[in-house]
């Protein structure tokens, strides 16, 4: 392990952090807050400082091999997620460092979990510096590195293998920092599609910008404390629409650019939509009474952002029956697509245990049969790739089962212990990615009376969850670090 070619990698994305920083000073002033633009400017200076003063110190990669991938992947995040607070921190919005910590991590991790009881009173500039986190945060701020600074030069498709939601990355043109362009393209074109349409709408122009972020990074962060709820049904369905986009693979929507039939070709874009349209078909039947468009809309507007993990609400489904409860909890464990800007586990990786699952069935029943794990026209799944699929989804299970007992032992000692429907929630929703959880991070709350500690593990489980366990899971491998 070539420690000093990792801090090389490192630096430069703390580097690109600062710099991205500027765009919430210009914000700040544009909307004549002076004092809140000198703060987020010294947390850019002082943050690009560091990046660039480590990046330079340290030695030029050639091609990183596999483990380094990994590890330089793990590395950044954290130091982003880090230098990311320090926005909340010299502007004063937040106090301590661990919510600032916690909010950067909800923020560049896209869950969308916040301390902040009321966003509508922060200052503009920080208001789009959370957004902006996660835009960035959304595609992959590594990816984004591969696309945009070709000065790291190193083995793009290791970052990508390490950092890429899905069982591999999904290229479109055979070098990788191509394909990272083109998706990035795409990315920035619906970002402006959805702006264009909400600021048609009842938002201005700051707010669509802020929700079109947050709404393509699944993110789920609002200007508002009433999150999507306080706008109009214009509004909710253009973002009903954009996340339904956005939990989609985006390999696939630049596919679909020149043959739509692509769409239609999908097996797993088929899926994820008859999962969304399923989940929506409960929630209406099971809150069915009052309004009938607002009952429809609002249960589909739930599904969509729970399955997509956005995290948007415009009802408190924290006030649902037990039943629809459990369901919400449920569709936190679904994602979207494989390529998407989703969290948790995907419908690629449910769609391969379901088929390996029914492999399995049939060989006990024929021991003698040959029965290999199919997908739609995809053919015959790689057993490599099934045991892949089954090790990640029993290492997610264990790191969920895992967090929620750390979570009630960790507030218990604290004095200020989390029910058992909070504390699984709150896991389940920061390692998925979600936001909002049930009982006391429910919908129309906020984790700030999570313990101290509490906040470390979530925000340390956002980052496991983000990059889907394995690149922090080998942080802690011995074997890594050997020459």
């Amino acid at each position: 392990m070539r420690l000093r070619h990792l801090l090389h990698v490192v630096g430069a994305v703390v580097a690109a952090v600062g710099l991205s920083m500027v765009a919430a000073v210009v914000a700040a002033l544009l909307h004549r807050e002076w004092q809140v633009a000198l703060g987020i400017g010294g947390a850019a200076v002082t943050t690009a400082l560091v990046g660039l003063a480590v990046w330079r110190l340290f030695d030029r990669p050639g091609e990183l091999n596999t483990k380094e991938g990994f590890a330089a992947v793990g590395l950044a995040w954290i130091a982003i997620c880090l230098f990311g607070a320090l926005p909340y921190l010299f502007t004063g919005t937040i106090g301590n460092v661990t919510d600032a910590v916690f909010e950067a991590s909800a923020g560049f991790t896209t869950t969308g979990a916040s301390i902040i009881p009321d966003p509508g009173l922060l200052p503009r500039g920080i208001l789009l510096w959370r957004s902006l986190t996660q835009w960035i945060g959304g595609m992959g701020i590594i990816v984004l590195s591969i696309a945009i600074l070709p000065l790291l030069g190193m083995g793009a498709v290791q970052l990508a293998r390490a950092e890429s939601p899905g069982p591999a990355p999904d290229r479109l043109t055979p070098r990788f920092r191509e394909t990272a362009k083109r998706l990035w393209l795409v990315y920035v074109a619906f970002t402006l599609a959805e702006v264009l349409l909400l600021w048609a709408g009842d938002m201005t122009l700051f707010e669509a910008v802020n929700h079109a972020f947050t709404t393509m990074s699944t993110g789920g962060f609002s200007t508002d404390a009433g999150s999507l709820g306080a706008f109009s049904a214009y509004s909710q369905w253009v973002v009903i629409l954009f996340m339904v986009i956005a939990g989609a693979s985006f390999a696939l929507h630049f596919r679909a650019l020149r043959r739509p039939s692509e769409y239609a070709r999908s097996a797993e874009f088929r899926l994820y939509l008859a999962i969304i349209a399923a989940a929506s078909i409960m929630v209406i039947l099971g809150e069915w009474g009052g309004h009938i468009h607002d009952t429809i809309r609002g249960a589909i507007f739930t599904a969509v952002s729970i399955i997509t993990t956005t995290g948007y609400a415009t009802v408190d489904f924290g006030g649902w029956g037990p039943a629809l409860q459990i369901m919400i909890v449920g569709l936190m464990f679904v994602g979207g697509m494989a390529g998407s800007t989703a969290g948790s586990v995907k419908t690629y990786r449910l769609e391969v245990l379901f088929e390996a699952s029914r492999a399995d069935v049939r060989r006990l029943i024929y021991p003698r049969g040959v029965f290999p794990t199919r997908i739609g026209k995809r053919g015959v799944v790689p057993d490599a790739i099934v045991e892949a699929v089954q090790t990640f989804f029993l290492l997610y299970m264990f790191a969920f089962m895992t967090g929620t007992f750390l979570l009630a032992v960790v507030s218990t000692l604290s004095g200020s212990p989390l029910d058992v429907i909070s504390s699984a929630s709150a896991v389940a929703s920061s390692l998925g990615n979600v936001g909002p959880g049930l009982g006391m991070v429910g919908p129309s709350r906020h984790y700030l009376a999570v313990p101290a500690a509490g906040k470390w593990l979530l925000s340390s489980l956002m980052i496991v969850g983000r990059l889907e366990i394995l690149p922090i899971l080998m942080l802690f491998n011995r074997d890594l670090w050997r020459r």
